[in-house]
């Protein structure tokens, strides 16, 4: 297991400023994933988006973070095999990860992370395969994952944009949920439905929708100003 620690990336909002307007949306977003899952219970989550650029890795990020921040041990793992970001947002090497684990079988440790946040672990995509749709439909992933299941209370998946290719199809029939990304201003209503289409084909139980990029409330400023005052 590598040790690395943050690098201060802005993008990590729960973590660089917990008592911000976005850190508490992202807590929001925790709470309601858990209440969603009480009649069944949701593992492993995939996250993803209609499109490129929609910031599903950076809401798996902060999701991650502010439930690893509840006492539960959180496992992130990189299946975008095609433009991995996962761990250039926590600031760790990519030399070994996923396709390290699933082409060397002999690995008795899985090449897992640490990011300088209590609870939590982040195994990144590693070295890029020529077929990633391959590879993450293959009767190896599925002992893999299987494994993953077991390492942790909850295991989040970052793949890539839905309608880009069938890598996220193809993980969401597997996972216990799927949280789809959408930005507000940029994602357009029939992509976000064809999206939806192409994961209900799979049967994927598709738990909620991240509107990202929404303008915010300024009238909510003073509430969390004051909050912020009360706690120093």
């Amino acid at each position: 297991m590598a040790r690395n620690g943050l690098n201060g990336h802005e993008r990590l909002v729960t973590f660089a400023n917990p008592r911000s307007p976005a850190a508490e949306a992202y807590r929001q977003l925790r709470t309601n994933i858990q209440f969603s899952s009480l009649d069944r219970p949701l593992k492993t989550l995939l996250v993803t988006s209609t499109s490129p650029e929609e910031g599903k890795s950076t809401t798996l990020a902060n999701l991650a973070i502010t439930i690893a921040q509840t006492g539960n041990k959180v496992l992130i793992v990189d299946c975008d095999l095609r433009r991995p970001t996962v761990h250039s947002i926590f600031g760790i090497t990519n030399s070994a990860g996923l396709t390290s684990a699933m082409v060397d079988t002999s690995l008795s440790q899985l090449p897992t992370q640490e990011v300088g946040i209590p609870n939590l672990l982040v195994l990144p995509s590693g070295p890029l395969p020529p077929n990633p749709s391959e590879l993450l439909g293959s009767h190896r992933m599925q002992e893999l994952m299987a494994r993953l299941r077991e390492s942790a209370d909850y295991v989040l998946f970052d793949s890539p944009p839905v309608l880009a290719v069938t890598d996220a199809a193809v993980l969401a029939s597997k996972l216990d949920g799927v949280l789809l990304v959408v930005n507000a201003g940029h994602t357009k209503r029939e992509m976000a439905k064809k999206a939806k289409a192409a994961l209900d084909k799979v049967n994927a139980n598709i738990v909620g929708v991240v509107l990202n990029n929404v303008k915010y409330d300024t009238r909510m400023h003073h509430y969390f100003a004051d909050g912020e005052k009360k706690a120093k």
